[in-house]
């Protein structure tokens, strides 16, 4: 079962499992490939996994009074905590609590609606603004430092999307959740491709899903440093411009 890593410790490594030592869900044989071609780059990922620890302490230490400011100006504006937790999983199914500057009314208990459509009424004044430019992300940085995501790799899905994945799918569990991605590019404006869906969940789970999926899986076949650096590049540039 996918929940039985829940509980691995992240470490401070990106290191690839022996083929034998990959939990059940993810050792088949459509992801085999993918597991090869990361094999065959285990130096690159032992580089990956360097820049993430210098880049995300870097920016943490420059960008921390800023993240401070943010939080300050979203207690003042809405009820609810500065910060917000959700459960995702990551390399090999493990869970780990993602954490994002709040954008929405605080969600009582119980609220199990995971997708934000374009004019979403549970969107506060100020997470509005921090979606245009991704500011509600910055927290994430302690994710990487901790070892649970990357800066480039797939976006993490929540438990309840990743019980929909093939077989096929689990190769993106080889490598832990990205900040960003090709794909999150490609997909920049998914919040609004769903706003005049009749059930916004299952347009996801049955169609966004499986597109995002297949570009995720060329990403990893085709992984390489200077792939995560444009990618990155990418990211950063057009963030000046509203979504």
């Amino acid at each position: 079962m996918l929940w039985m890593y829940s509980s691995m410790s992240p470490g401070f490594s990106m290191r690839l499992y022996a083929w034998d030592y990959l939990p059940d869900f993810v050792r088949n044989e459509d992801v085999r490939p993918y597991y090869d071609i990361l094999f065959k780059k285990r130096k690159s990922l032992a580089v990956k996994r360097g820049a993430d620890i210098f880049l995300s302490l870097l920016l943490i230490v420059a960008l921390l009074p800023f993240m401070l400011v943010l939080a300050v100006w979203i207690r003042l504006d809405s009820n609810g905590p500065a910060l917000f937790r959700q459960i995702r999983i990551t390399q090999y199914g493990r869970e780990y609590k993602i954490l994002k500057l709040r954008t929405m009314t605080h969600s009582p208990p119980g609220d199990t609606v995971q997708i934000t459509i374009n004019g979403d009424h549970r969107l506060t004044r100020a997470g509005k603004h921090l979606r245009q430019l991704r500011l509600d992300e910055l927290p994430q940085l302690f994710n990487i430092l901790s070892g649970d995501m990357t800066f480039v790799g797939t976006r993490p899905e929540v438990p309840e999307y990743v019980k929909h994945y093939t077989k096929e799918m689990m190769a993106t569990l080889l490598m832990p959740a990205g900040l960003t991605s090709k794909t999150s590019l490609l997909y920049r404006d998914e919040a609004l491709v769903l706003e005049d869906a009749g059930d916004a969940e299952q347009k996801y789970l049955l169609k966004i899903l499986p597109r995002k999926m297949m570009c995720n899986l060329e990403s990893l076949k085709n992984f390489s440093l200077w792939s995560d650096i444009t990618t990155m590049l990418r990211t950063v540039f057009p963030l000046c411009q509203p979504r």
